[in-house]
């Protein structure tokens, strides 16, 4: 018999139950993630434009003529104990190591308390290992300019932690001098250090370096000479000692009645000393935590419901854009760091390394 042909299953087209799949597109998945990415990516870029136009039309709003606000407006109150709203003691702190920037902040409070007639007391408070001879004798002077213009608001000094070398500078210029019982203070002296970088120069890299000089001291103390016998009775004389002997006399006018100037130099040959020492040395006039130091100053005011308040920053306009950034500019950081490194220091400072 003839061979049959094959049979195949032909779909029928006109069926009502033929529903054929439709194949899947390749990558249609990914194209969907990217078109999601590039629109957040466009709204990201057009929020941030409208972001900067709005800076710029509220930079152009400010008249020219008008300076920007000074950094004491940009401070807000915290109140950190409640009472009076309208008798305040104001709490200013002190914390780290004492430097240029923090005597400005320092004294930017203090510009700030001054103005503010609801003051009636002032708490200076302390937790520092010293710092800058000239930033802790800033601070200084900024408290003996508040005392001497309101001799009827109490200023008083309160130590946390450690209160020393610069630290205790700058305590003296306050009424009293209040410690927690775990305080270190004391270390009263000066210190200068400078590297000396000769050696690694000269033998490790090879190089030699040339100085030009117009007299033989111009270059004293050097970071690439050993420094001799003269040179460092030189720099005692010009700078240790008088350094020294000014750390003295604010003790002395601070400690007026309490200590002698012969017992001051007995305790200022650089010693710490705990918070019980510093009291039974005369160094500091009482133990106690920061509640025993807001009644003190609350009583020695007249004022024993008044709020308590310390200040704080806001963020301005000003900040976002960018006026205090270009303080911080490359320049001057590589400055400052070039400074630290070559520059002797000269510091009330109290190094627990040393």
């Amino acid at each position: 018999p003839p061979q049959q042909p094959p049979m195949y299953n032909i779909p029928d087209f006109t069926s009502p139950v033929y529903n054929p799949v439709p194949a899947k597109k390749k990558g249609s998945g990914w194209k969907i993630f990217w078109g999601i990415v590039i629109t957040l990516s466009l709204l990201a870029n057009a929020v941030m434009f409208l972001g900067i136009i709005g800076m710029v039309a509220m930079g152009s709003m400010i008249p020219t003529s008008v300076s920007s606000p000074s950094i004491e407006d940009n401070l807000q109150e915290k109140v950190i104990i409640g009472g009076n709203r309208n008798q305040k003691i104001a709490v200013i702190n002190i914390l780290g190591v004492i430097n240029n920037e923090s005597s400005a902040w320092f004294q930017t409070q203090m510009k700030r308390c001054s103005k503010d007639p609801q003051v009636k007391g002032l708490i200076v408070r302390i937790n520092s290992p010293g710092g800058m001879v000239s930033s802790s004798d800033q601070i200084h002077y900024a408290i003996s300019k508040f005392k001497d213009k309101y001799p009827n608001k109490p200023v008083l000094c309160f130590m946390q932690g450690v209160a020393a070398s610069g630290g205790y500078y700058s305590a003296v210029a306050c009424d009293e001098i209040m410690a927690e019982p775990t305080v270190i203070t004391g270390s009263i002296g000066v210190i200068m250090n400078f590297m000396v970088i000769e050696e690694l120069l000269e033998e490790k890299l090879g190089i030699n370096p040339v100085t030009i000089k117009s007299g033989p001291r111009k270059d004293w103390p050097s970071m690439f000479n050993e420094a001799t016998d003269e040179q460092k009775a030189y720099l005692n004389e010009k700078i240790i000692t008088p350094s020294y002997e000014r750390f003295v006399e604010l003790i002395v006018e601070g400690r007026e009645g309490v200590l002698t100037e012969s017992q001051i130099r007995k305790l200022a040959d650089g010693s710490i000393y705990s918070a019980t020492e510093a009291e039974s040395n005369g160094l500091i006039d009482d133990i106690g935590y920061m509640d025993d130091a807001v009644a003190h100053i609350r009583k020695k005011a007249g004022v024993g419901n008044a709020q308590v308040v310390e200040y704080q920053q806001v963020f301005s306009v000003w900040n976002m854009l960018g006026a205090e950034a270009k303080a911080k500019s490359e320049f001057n950081l590589e400055t400052e760091l070039l400074e630290k490194i070559a520059a002797p220091r000269i510091l009330y400072l109290w190094d627990g390394r040393e």
